[in-house]
């Protein structure tokens, strides 16, 4: 038997969060996969569950000062239809699984999940968000690169749900997504890229650039970035090479039933070299 609540409240659902250390439950396509143990069989969850996706307070879309905030509860379909969401973030949501598990998967699920490969969080790294983690005393945010600390682990505490995903207003003039799989959707990433620009006449003012499946976690520099920013169009493609170079050092892929870490690291450098070509040519 599988103990579980249903909570009328987000209020509600913090304090059976905090007391019963419940496993929180929105779309749950990730956790009937991590916990099942045979074909047709109930998972057997290490912990109560406690299911979300019902409670408005998390199912909603709204902007403030600028930036867009997505409810934790919001499905990926919901996601996809909606106007204000970032096209980077629509192009990585609609590779993910088929059309039937977008209608229930949530984003904070596939953030929660903490997967390097996950395509959603690749482009959430690339579009600079933060995650709000809510408990019943407080709340706070952190940068996503800071919420997920390695591969299936993250920094949310056990009296914490992650409530809430925040996207600066997206000023990026040139995007690219790309996912390399088996297939287009419904099927994991060997490896992905999300990357914005936004430039200004001839100088690049802003680039962010993120590797899905190459790392322990999305891989991001925000230190090369700023190198890259201010420089112009003819100084990036002199140091084109160099850029690339030092991201090359930093792409450390595995072997896996995917894929193998040689093929993950050469595509994921070409790719790159294609975007900072692209804002350089």
């Amino acid at each position: 038997m599988v103990e579980a609540y249903r909570p009328s409240s987000l209020e509600e659902a913090l304090k059976i969060r905090a007391d019963k250390g419940a496993l929180p439950f929105a779309g749950g396509t990730d956790l009937m996969v991590k916990y099942r143990y045979e074909s047709g069989a109930v998972p057997e969850y290490p912990a109560p569950v406690i299911f979300l996706t019902h409670l408005e307070e998390i199912r909603k879309i709204y902007s403030q000062d600028g930036e867009l905030h997505l409810g934790a509860g919001t499905s990926l379909a919901e996601l996809m239809s909606h106007s204000e969401v970032p096209e980077l973030l629509k192009e990585a949501v609609r590779t993910i699984a088929a059309p039937g598990l977008r209608n229930t998967a949530t984003l904070a699920g596939n953030i929660c999940n903490a997967s390097p490969a996950a395509d959603g969080v690749c482009a959430l790294y690339a579009l600079d968000s933060r995650v709000k983690l809510s408990s019943p005393r407080s709340s706070r945010e952190l940068a996503i690169y800071e919420f997920i600390t390695g591969p299936g682990k993250t920094e949310l505490r056990e009296d914490e749900l992650l409530t809430e995903i925040i996207i600066p207003r997206d000023r990026s003039t040139t995007r690219l997504f790309r996912k390399v799989g088996t297939r287009k959707a419904n099927a994991l990433s060997k490896l992905s890229i999300a990357a914005a620009a936004r430039l200004s006449g001839e100088r690049v003012d802003e680039v962010r650039i993120a590797l899905g499946a190459v790392a322990p976690t999305v891989l991001r520099s925000v230190e090369l970035e700023k190198q890259i920013q201010g420089l112009s169009r003819a100084e990036l493609s002199e140091r084109l090479e160099h850029f690339v170079q030092s991201y090359e050092a930093m792409v450390q892929p595995i072997d896996d039933q995917r894929s193998t870490a040689v093929y993950r690291k050469k595509v994921a450098v070409n790719l790159l070299r294609q975007f900072l070509t692209s804002i350089a040519a």
